[in-house]
């Protein structure tokens, strides 16, 4: 028989807090993390609006020396992982370290350290490249640093769906504990992306929004939806086989009760037009937790607010849940973060979590003129309501789908 897995602590950096009582509190004031682009020179660039992480410093979390051995994705994991730790209330020293393992997903890793290094190797030649440049860039390093600093030494992954690896991450992490390989895991997703490559990489493929309005920037499932805003921070939760949650008297925020993944195999950017392999994962992951469709109140759609995504993703939705659909309340926390790439699956779990603590949804922020197609209730305002069950959903490129079941403890 598998094992019941629960959130027992959870850590956020993002545009619009540095901690998970920050973020939350600015999500139900509405507030938006975007604006210009302050990283780096944007102003010949179509795009030139994001949204970033405001305030940080790496110094406040960690020893300056670990620090200057981390890229921004990597310190925004740290950091985020600190507070899920502390939140539990989790002492490694009276853990069995073997027992307690790391899955952080980063979709990208460091495209910045990338940018650097080659810059100086045209420059200067190869005999001058930074010798930590492959440890800096590459994108399992933020599990990797978060287990150096907290002490996990069990399973130790990084999951690389692109913009559905938080949401995998967290998903594999759950499978984890279920089959017994780890009590405790350390779960989430990180990404920091805003320089000079990645827009200008995601705006060719026309992925962005060009809007400069930061108020019309990001507008999920809106008929003037544009494109996706950029956006950075992570988000890490701890996950914790029940008894042992119980055993050492945590506080207990939910339960982790399914997970469902599946393959478009059709385009490596658009994902299906019918929306079958969405419609699926969320299947999976309802068949997973053992319930039925009509137990589920509440999604927290991917809702990029690019054309396709929305518009396929509602056909998934309507696929998925068949009359049920339209009783559906669905909102898009992107509305006011951005597109968090490897680590929206993880904000916006996070996000389900506080939403069914206090039982409120969430407003789609700047949603306001309808789509013929786009039917369903996508939460032009907040709305109080119980929340048994909330699906958290994650569509990446390359057709990758997955879903998460969370239950209320």
């Amino acid at each position: 028989m598998s094992r019941r897995v629960v959130v027992t602590g959870m850590g956020a950096i993002t545009p619009i807090g540095l901690s998970v009582p920050e973020f939350w509190q600015s999500v139900k004031e509405k507030k938006i993390g975007f604006g210009e682009i302050t990283h780096f020179d944007a102003s010949g660039y179509r795009c030139h609006l994001a949204a970033e992480v405001k305030g940080f410093d790496a110094k406040k979390y960690m020893d300056v020396k670990a620090a200057k051995r981390m890229e921004l994705f990597c310190q925004y994991a740290v950091a985020a992982a600190g507070e899920a730790f502390a939140d539990a209330g989790l002492s490694m020293e009276e853990e069995n370290s073997y027992m307690a393992g790391c899955s952080i997903a980063s979709g990208v890793g460091s495209l910045q350290a990338l940018e650097r290094e080659h810059k100086r190797l045209l420059e200067r030649g190869p005999g001058r490249v930074n010798p930590l440049l492959v440890p800096m860039m590459i994108s399992n390093m933020a599990a990797g640093n978060v287990s150096i600093q907290f002490g996990l030494k069990g399973k130790n992954i990084n999951v690389v769906t692109a913009c559905a690896s938080g949401t995998n991450a967290i998903g594999e992490a759950f499978r984890s504990i279920q089959y017994g390989e780890a009590d405790i895991m350390a779960a989430g997703g990180t990404e920091g992306s805003i320089c000079p490559i990645g827009i200008a990489g995601f705006t060719a493929l026309t992925a962005l929004s060009g809007e400069s309005d930061p108020e019309r920037c990001s507008l999920p499932f809106d008929k003037n939806r544009s494109g996706f805003v950029m956006g950075e921070g992570a988000a890490v939760v701890i996950l914790e086989e029940l008894s042992h949650a119980k055993q050492r008297g945590a506080h207990i925020y939910a339960e982790v009760a399914g997970y469902g993944c599946t393959a478009d195999a059709f385009h490596i950017t658009s994902p299906a037009e019918d929306g079958e392999g969405a419609a699926r994962a969320m299947q999976n992951a309802i068949k997973d937790a053992g319930i039925s469709p009509e137990d589920v109140p509440y999604i927290n759609a991917h809702g990029t607010a690019t054309h396709h995504n929305d518009l396929f993703e509602t056909r998934a939705i309507k696929l998925a849940f068949g009359e049920h659909a339209g009783k559906l309340k669905i909102n898009s926390t992107k509305s006011m973060v951005g597109h968090l790439l490897g680590a929206a699956g993880a904000i916006e779990f996070v996000t389900c979590v506080k939403e069914m603590e206090e039982g409120y949804l969430h407003a789609t922020v700047g949603y306001k003129t309808p789509d013929e197609e786009l039917d369903l209730d996508y939460c032009r305002e907040a709305a109080r309501m119980d929340i048994p069950y909330a699906l958290s959903n994650s569509l990446g490129f390359g057709g990758h789908n997955a879903s998460l079941l969370i239950k209320k403890y």
